[in-house]
This record gives C-alpha cells, sequence and structure tokens, in this order.
C-alpha cells in the first residue's frame, strides 16, 4: 500500500480491481479545508483516461509490474506471436490489447511485455523505429525539406507525416511515443 504523498507520474495502482497508470497528479492545499489529490488516470484494460480526487494520505494499493524482453515474431488474424529472448518460450497476446501500439511493430522487434500477476496487460515499445515508406504520393522536383507535409502509409499500415521529398521505398525512423517523423535513414 502506498499514500497518495508517494504518486509518480508513470506509476502502477491498482483501483477497483482495475490496473490505472498515474498520467498526472497535482497536490492541492486549499486555504479552507483538507488537502486532497487531482489525478488523471489511465485504465491499462480498456484504455480509457479518468480523473479521480484522493484525500491527502488516503492509501491504495501499488500493482508491481513485471517486465520481459521478448521479441515480435508475427501475427495471425487478432494474435500476435512473441517469443521470450532468453527461455526461447513463445507467447501469444490479444491484438485488442495493445490499442494503437500495434501499427508500429516489425517482424523481429525487441519489445518489453508488461506482465501483472502473470498476465500480460500490455507492450512497451523501443522509443524509434525504422519502417519503410509502402505508399505516398510521390516526391515532385523542387520540393524542399522546409515546405509542408503529405502523409505516407508505411509497411506496417501507420499513417504518418512527412516533408515533401519522402518518397515510396524510403526507410524512416519514426517515434512511436509521438507518431512523429524523425529522419530518413
Amino acid at each position: 500500500m502506498i499514500t497518495t504523498s508517494e504518486f509518480k507520474t508513470g506509476m502502477t495502482i491498482e483501483l477497483d480491481g482495475d490496473l490505472f497508470v498515474i498520467v498526472e497528479f497535482q497536490h492541492v492545499k486549499p486555504g479552507k479545508g483538507a488537502a486532497f489529490v487531482r489525478t488523471k488516470m489511465k485504465n491499462l484494460k480498456t484504455g480509457g483516461v479518468t480523473e479521480k480526487t484522493f484525500r491527502a494520505g488516503e492509501k491504495v494499493e501499488r500493482a508491481i509490474m513485471e517486465r520481459r524482453e521478448m521479441q515480435y515474431m508475427y501475427d495471425s488474424g487478432d494474435d500476435l506471436f512473441v517469443m521470450d529472448t532468453e527461455t526461447y518460450e513463445q507467447m501469444t497476446i490479444d491484438r485488442g490489447r495493445l490499442g494503437n501500439d500495434v501499427k508500429y511493430l516489425k517482424e523481429n522487434t525487441n519489445i518489453s511485455v508488461v506482465f501483472y500477476q502473470e498476465q500480460i496487460v500490455g507492450i512497451e515499445l523501443p522509443f524509434f523505429v525504422e519502417l519503410a515508406v509502402a505508399e505516398t504520393e510521390p516526391g515532385i522536383k523542387g520540393d524542399t525539406a522546409s515546405g509542408g507535409s503529405k502523409s505516407a502509409t508505411m509497411e506496417t499500415g501507420a499513417v504518418v507525416q512527412v516533408p515533401f521529398f519522402i518518397n515510396i521505398g524510403d526507410v524512416l525512423r519514426i517515434d512511436t511515443r509521438s507518431g512523429e517523423y524523425i529522419e530518413r535513414v
């Protein structure tokens, strides 16, 4: 059990049988009345963000998460297959559980799989991935790097805004946290 004074951004807590990651919190000490902690939390099961106010000093259950390094191998319908890089044990993850992270997964990518009580609750992608452009409008002579941008569909299906000079087949470095183009590789 932890108190609200120990809250940190990114901490995982268990509340009403669900797991939540603290996205944002603020200790508030009004001029009148008792102090409280206002939080924004993301539900790990549904992906929804909720706001909750706790009394100062209130105790909640901290969820201890385990992370294992695994390699994404392939997908088959709604199942994604991953392999533990130490034991070579293979596991399946339901595609619906991962949300938008799936669009950055390429075969043989190393990821961290997050477990809670031996159940898979999510994955953590590397901060940057390198993906090839599968579809985009062709570049036109005279387009510059400092101009506007256009949409490009990557080999995994992710859609990213890229500069006009990017063409089909170019390999790009993409930030998985924001979904933004970083550079051409």
